[in-house]
């Protein structure tokens, strides 16, 4: 199944990573692998890995983004920015911003993004962002 998944990922030009699963990920040479924000494992320095393969992470508070740069990921997803149906508390721009000026880790924006607040991701210092349910809703037909 995994395979499958992975030979249509070539075919559309897409990256490809397995959460919390190293050695499925260098076996089957996959792109790299994301590690959930509850994972609080050391680090992953001292794997034997590819030359191109991805640690990604994400986390919701400082201490968790520094487990992350002891994780040795390249990327981090910070959630919730703004306020979402599945979370009373959110961060909000200014607390985002300090997250994400706290570490060299590339932040990626996640959470509670749609039309409304768009326009308030250009005040928040992020590498990109992730509105998953605001692009499956409003994306073409």
């Amino acid at each position: 199944m995994i395979k499958n998944i992975k030979d249509l990922c070539i075919k559309q030009r897409r990256k490809f990573y397995i959460s919390n699963n190293f050695k499925v990920a260098r076996n089957l040479k996959l792109d790299g692998v994301y590690i959930p924000s509850f994972n609080k494992l050391p680090n992953f320095k001292n794997f034997n890995l590819p030359k191109n393969f991805k640690i990604i992470g994400s986390a919701h508070s400082i201490v968790e983004v520094i487990n992350k740069n002891k994780q040795n990921c390249v990327e981090i997803f910070i959630a919730p920015i703004f306020q979402t149906e599945k979370s009373k508390s959110f961060l909000g721009i200014s607390k985002f911003n300090l997250i994400s000026n706290a570490t060299k880790i590339k932040a990626i924006a996640l959470g509670g993004i749609n039309s409304t607040n768009f326009n308030k991701l250009k005040a928040v210092n992020c590498y990109g962002f992730a509105a998953i349910r605001w692009i499956k809703k409003n994306r073409p037909k």
